[in-house]
Order: C-alpha cells, then structure tokens, then sequence
C-alpha cells in the first residue's frame, strides 16, 4: 500500500523560510516522477517541483530561484526547501508520486497517481 506523509510546513512572515517532508512507504527513487504540488483555496492545483527517476528535476516557474526539491533515497524521503516565502506561495502543500511516463516528468503534467495528506504554509505579509 502507498502512504505518503506529509510534515513541515507552517506559518511564516513574507522573506523567510520553511521546509516540508515527505516520507514515503515506496521506493520513491524507483518511481518515474515524484514531486510537490500545492491548492491554495479557490483555486486549481499547481504543480511546484517534480525529481525523476534519474534526479532530473524542474519548478514551476513562480518558484524557480526560491524552492529546492530534493530526495534521500536512503530515507525514502521527500524535501521542499522554501525560501523567499511570499503571500502569494500560502497553500496546502501535498507530495505526490505522479503516473507519467519517463521523460515527461515536470510540474506541469499533473497526472496524479497518489498523494499525501498535505501540510498547510503560510506566508503572511
């Protein structure tokens, strides 16, 4: 059974820092795509940050500069480094292993095949 769980997170003032964890009861390094998206409330999930089977890794573009995705394959774990927080980054953040093909992994191409319960982040400005 796939579990992810979600932990981090939090509130924070505009500028500052935070980190969300993700662990993980699979082998995420063994999946084609896994990565972070966020809801914010009203509007539509976006995908922030995906990491390949070979540790190829991309951002959405409202993040690129800002969040660093990274995994321990060790740990079965997942990371979002969040810095330069702004208001506009407050959201439910949700780990995900994402059911694309090899090659197509970005955040973009929000195929979702499971997910955690999420941790909230908070920017305030």
């Amino acid at each position: 059974q796939v579990k992810l769980v979600e932990s981090g997170g939090g509130s924070v003032q505009a500028g500052g820092s935070l980190s969300v964890s993700c662990a993980a009861s699979v082998y995420i390094y063994s999946m084609n795509c896994v990565g972070w998206f966020r809801q914010a409330p009203g509007k539509e999930r976006e995908g922030v940050a995906t990491i390949d089977r070979d540790g190829s890794i991309s951002y959405a573009d409202s993040v690129k500069g800002r969040f660093t995705i990274s995994r321990d394959n060790a740990k079965n774990t997942l990371y979002l480094q969040m810095n330069s927080l702004k208001p506009e980054d407050t959201a439910m953040y949700y780990c995900a292993i994402l059911g694309v093909a090899r090659g197509m992994c970005n955040p973009s191409n929000l195929r979702l095949s499971f997910w955690g319960q999420g941790t909230q982040v908070t920017v305030s400005s």
